[in-house]
């Protein structure tokens, strides 16, 4: 049975085929496979009805070897950190390939706008 690589992992085994043909300082190749900053929050929100619903998010930061990381946030319901990292190692990447001196980074809210008000998207700050 072939186990099925999350997104993540999928976007390290590319990674590692293509150090492998550049022969990749080993080192180098250590540090391009994480991300160099991760972070977990939860998000406190006050609704329409009263209640406090908290969210969580994350914030991921692949890499600022070239400059400062790049990226946007995205709001989901079935956003995962997985996703995240994903996006950041990728952006990180191009930006490199590129020639841009910039790193990757990428926020996510696990949250469905379209069920919030808009009273409830600026008490969160969505």
């Amino acid at each position: 049975m072939v186990e099925k690589l999350s997104l993540f992992e999928s976007g390290q085994a590319q990674l590692d085929e293509v150090a492998g043909m550049l022969n990749l300082e080993p080192g180098i190749h250590a540090i391009l496979r994480e991300p160099m900053r991760e972070l977990h929050v939860s998000i406190p929100v006050r609704m329409d009805n009263g209640n406090v619903k908290v969210f969580k998010g994350f914030r991921v930061q692949y890499n600022n070897a070239l400059g400062p990381c790049k990226g946007g946030i995205r709001f989901h319901p079935d956003e995962t950190i997985d996703t995240i990292k994903s996006l950041t190692a990728w952006m990180t990447w191009k930006c490199a390939v590129a020639g841009i001196p910039l790193g990757g980074g990428k926020g996510g809210v696990i949250c469905d706008t379209k069920e919030m008000s808009s009273g409830e998207r600026a008490n969160s700050g969505l």
